[in-house]
Formats: C-alpha cells, structure tokens, sequence
C-alpha cells in the first residue's frame, strides 16, 4: 500500500483526492470514496448553508473516515456556509476561486485543515506563508474553473518553491496519472472527471455517456473573457458561449447566459443545452464503475512499479 505525507495528514490510506464537483459532489460520493480509503470531498458550489450542513451530517451517517469540503470563496453565502463548517467540525476544507487568507485563523482555531487550490507558483508561496496545511496545484487541464498553465510544468515549481504537502490536479483518471505524479514531486493526486464516471456520482446518465464519448480534443475552454475561464466538453453551450465571446459580449451579458447552465447539464442531463464540465483526460475514461474498483487498480499499477527494473538488457 502506497503512503504519502497526505496520508496521515488527511487520515485516508490511498494518496487519492476526490475533487469537489459542483452538483454531484454529494454524500453519495463523497462517502464512496473516503470508505474506499481516499479523501471525499463535499462540493459547497453556491448552495445554502442549511444544503451545506445537511450534506456534512448525512456524510457523517455512510462513513466513520474522513471527509472534506470545497467552498467556492465567490459565493454569496460564503459567510454562512464557513459558519455551518465551523459549527460541524469538518476536518478538512479545500477553498478555491478566491484568496482564502481571510478565514484561515479561525479555520486553524477551530483545528481545520486549509487546503487552498492554486494556479500560479506565486499563489502556492503566499499561501503557505498564510499558514495553510497543504496545497492543491491544478494544471489547466482539469474540468471547471482553471488556470492557463499546464500541470506538468506547474506542479514541480511549485514543489519547489514550498515546502507544505502538494497535491496536483488536471490530467489524472487513476494509477498511471498517480505514479507520473509522485515523480514530479508531490503527495497525492486530485481527480474529479474520473469519479463523475463512478456508479455512485448523482451525476446524470447522459452527461457521463457524453464524458465516455469524448476523445483527445473534446473539451473546450469558455469564459475567458469573465476572468473565470471553464474547461468543459464541447457541445452547442460551448459554440454559443465562444461566439458570445468572439462577438464581444459584455461580461454581465456572458454571466447571465451561463447562469443555471451547469445544474441544467449536470442533474438535467441536457447535454447540448448544459454546461458539462470535465476535464482533458476524458478521453481516456471509457467505463463507468464503482468508486471502490476505481482506487483499487490505481493502487495495482502503483504495486506494479515495485517490479520495474532499470538498466540495460
């Protein structure tokens, strides 16, 4: 069995990070993956505090592991939400789309481990100097919200220039993404469009088929222009969204268009209608299967590599 410095830090046995999916996130998930061993993680989005605490005690209810939650710091109800997760003891909290500094004392009081995802080197530097306890490098090839440079040359300068546990993210569907990424560096891996192909994820049935569709080039990356760039897989949404773009759409204009667009691909299943994110390495899932069988063969591919010779024949 694999065990890194996340292992302990997080209490799981397999240096795996289920990322947090807006929508489909949930405790059906998130308590798969943290009873297969790895870290589950609640997916705030822009839900009410009252869905956040619901989610973290039914959580509670399917595992006795460990578990985190994501919190988008843009959302509107951000101050109530950080409350509930204070009020609810939650072990772990990984925060993205903002600069966490601002709540990190109370988080650090309360005995809450800060997990900030980070696109730039600059950014990881300035969170560990805000004391964080690990910090999630994500390469532009994730699904959502992302950044512009890639995970392979992101994440060893940022191995480099901190000394907190790093875990990466973009471009990770299982053993052979796990074992590229201890090379380069870091603790653990995050996937997300992975286990939105499990059979536990809520996610609808036609957005996973459209994932198990998609190939190399299946993804395009809208908003640009709102400074919130989205990886997703192309569909008419995306042909609209960039049209909008090229055309010079104001960015209120952009907003209002995407607004909903995400449940209505998501939970609805409108696929062509829907905003549907996910990541590069959607073309390499071509199955959908339990979250358990998932983290067991990367697992196998990591024990494998114990059998790897080098040198010549």
């Amino acid at each position: 069995m694999l065990k890194t410095a996340i292992c302990d830090l997080f209490g799981i046995k397999h240096p795996i990070v289920q990322g947090g999916m807006t929508h489909i996130s949930t405790t059906e998930l998130v308590s798969a993956v943290s009873n297969a061993g790895a870290l589950g993680i609640i997916a705030c989005g822009y839900y009410l505090a009252d869905w956040v605490r619901e989610q973290i005690r039914l959580t509670r209810q399917k595992t006795n592991t460990s578990f985190g939650i994501n919190i988008p710091l843009i959302s509107h109800h951000i101050k109530e939400v950080i409350e509930v997760i204070l009020q609810e003891k939650v072990p772990i909290v990984v925060t993205g789309a903002g600069n966490p500094e601002a709540y990190i004392p109370e988080f650090k009081k309360a005995g809450i481990k800060i997990v900030p995802v980070v696109a730039t080197v600059s950014a990881a530097r300035r969170m560990e100097r805000a004391g964080v306890d690990a910090i999630v490098a994500e390469g532009t090839e994730s699904g959502g919200h992302i950044g512009e440079t890639t995970t392979i040359t992101l994440v060893p300068q940022v191995v480099e220039a901190v000394k907190v546990p790093v875990i990466t993210a973009g471009g990770f569907a299982g053993g052979r993404g796990l074992a590229a990424a201890l090379a380069l560096g870091v603790q653990g891996i995050q996937m997300g469009t992975r286990f939105a192909c499990s059979t536990e994820c809520i996610a609808h049935p036609s957005y996973k088929q459209k994932i198990l569709e998609a190939n190399d080039c299946g993804t395009a990356i809208t908003g640009s222009t709102t400074g919130l760039p989205l990886r997703g897989l192309k569909n008419n949404l995306t042909e609209q969204f960039l049209a909008m773009e090229r055309s010079g759409a104001s960015k209120e204009n952009l907003n209002q268009f995407g607004h909903g667009k995400m449940f209505k691909g998501l939970i609805e299943g409108d696929v062509e209608g829907g905003a549907l994110p996910a990541g590069q390495i959607a073309g390499m899932i071509k199955d959908i299967k339990p979250v358990r069988e998932i983290i067991a063969e990367a697992e196998k591919v990591i024990a494998g590599l114990k059998n790897f010779k080098t040198g010549g024949c």
